[in-house]
């Protein structure tokens, strides 16, 4: 067998982000998510739950469920990330996790509006959403040895975008060809496609079944092109947990690893947060229609795939630090006018009776969140390789997946508790605005090009 280009290889590992991201994008944010906030709350509008507070209700209950998801997460990923590093068996993680992608993302068919069984929709969600975490972890761990170091944040960041473009066309085939709206019409129209019963919402159902088509074709390419270095075995159970353990209890000695990790551990929270809330908050507060959500995701992802591979480019010439700070403080801005805004009025000021202010306002929003969160996450993944030990990254991306989900049920649990409480989802998610200025300070102490150097 010839040897496999580089070319082949980066392009081979960036089919994950265009396999993968349709979870994120369709299920997690733009289509599934809002479904679910819907079901739930006209169950509860049903039962006799006043509007507002069964919106909210609904918001917490998604909330405790990517809480009690991002918690098996955080205490699995290093331990796994270990052991893929010490067996040298990183592609056999990747395959089984994606399995948990395939198998989560088609359960979500059974979601129909009628016996909606919460508990059992949400485990089935988070199967998914756990395959899909956790192959990452493991691919990311694949970047290092893809090129030079140098290109790094390029790869990072082309990766990114190319993960939004897939994910923008695949919302895209969603809005036109499947789910519906409240008259079962498509945004062409038309019935969905293939015959599914508008009635039973089955177009907007096989979003689960769709992902996981998506996936499978989308990683043939990654695996034809991607190849681990193999690595001998020779590190037993004990081994591997001693090694992690030893590895935890020396962060606090790399300031700047520590620091990094902490602060991701803030800022990816309430990124995450922004993502898996925003659609449901747009649906509650601004009583959007999935078909509405749809096309303020395609604006996000849009304008993410295009600062994605901009941001890329920043970071490999000025280092990914400047990268991860601007992108902040852009989402900051972002939620302060978010939780300002209501249908009527933003900080105060009234809108016109009738206005499209409030729509036009949160679709500039879903660009700004598409455009900082696309760069964020890609020039975190650069960060994280100048601080991963060269003969050890899964471990160093379990340990970057620790502190992005080690309070991953954190900015959830804080929405769900804050819904709760207030009854409004404009108070539960102002959590969202303290945990990404905590993660700004911590950058202060974190080094440009790592602490390995």
């Amino acid at each position: 067998m010839s040897e496999i280009s580089e070319r082949k290889r980066i392009w081979g590992w960036m089919f994950f982000d265009w396999a993968s991201q349709p979870y994120n994008t369709l299920l997690l944010t733009f289509i599934f998510g809002p479904y679910f906030a819907e079901i739930v709350s006209n169950g509860l509008i049903a039962e006799g739950m006043p509007q507002d507070a069964a919106k909210a209700r609904a918001q917490a209950l998604w909330g405790y469920g990517l809480a009690a998801t991002g918690i098996t997460i955080a205490f699995a990923a290093p331990i796994l990330g270990a052991f893929a590093d010490s067996t040298g068996r990183r592609m056999l993680f990747i395959k089984l996790f994606a399995l948990l992608y395939i198998v989560g993302s088609c359960g979500i068919w059974i979601a129909d509006p009628d016996g909606f069984n919460v508990v059992l929709v949400l485990a089935l969600f988070g199967i998914g959403f756990i395959g899909m975490e956790f192959s990452t972890i493991f691919t990311n761990a694949l970047l290092p040895s893809l090129s030079s170091s140098e290109k790094t944040g390029e790869v990072s960041g082309t990766g990114f975008a190319f993960g939004y473009l897939g994910g923008g066309i695949a919302l895209v085939i969603m809005l036109l060809l499947f789910a519906e709206n409240s008259a079962g019409k498509t945004l062409l129209g038309n019935a969905p496609a293939f015959g599914l019963d508008p009635v039973a919402r089955e177009g907007t159902r096989f979003v689960g079944p769709f992902s996981a088509l998506w996936f499978i074709l989308g990683m043939i390419p990654f695996f034809l092109w991607v190849r681990e270095e193999p690595t001998p075995s020779t590190a037993g159970v004990k081994t591997t947990l001693a090694d992690l353990a030893r590895t935890i209890k020396s962060l606090p000695q790399r300031r700047s690893l520590f620091s990094f990790l902490g602060a991701s551990l803030f800022y990816r929270d309430a990124l995450n947060g922004l993502f898996g809330f925003g659609a449901i908050y747009a649906f509650g507060v601004l009583d959007w229609t999935v078909t509405d959500i749809g096309i303020f995701g395609i604006a996000g992802i849009i304008s993410g795939g295009i600062f994605s591979y901009l941001g890329g480019q920043w970071d490999s010439k000025s280092g990914p630090k400047p990268v991860l700070v601007t992108s902040i403080i852009a989402l900051v801005a972002v939620c302060v006018v978010v939780v300002s805004m209501t249908r009527e009025q933003i900080f105060g000021i009234p809108f016109a009776d009738g206005s499209s202010m409030p729509d036009i306002i949160f679709y500039g929003c879903g660009i700004v969140i598409g455009a900082a969160g696309g760069v964020l996450q890609a020039s975190s993944r650069t960060m994280m390789v100048f601080h991963a030990n060269p003969d050890r990254p899964a471990e160093a991306f379990g340990l970057y997946a620790l502190s992005g989900k080690a309070t991953a049920f954190l900015a959830p649990g804080l929405i769900a508790i804050a819904s709760d409480l207030s009854g409004s989802q404009q108070i539960g998610v102002t959590p969202l605005i303290a945990l990404f200025i905590l993660g700004l300070v911590l950058l202060g102490w974190v080094k440009p090009k790592g602490d390995l150097v």
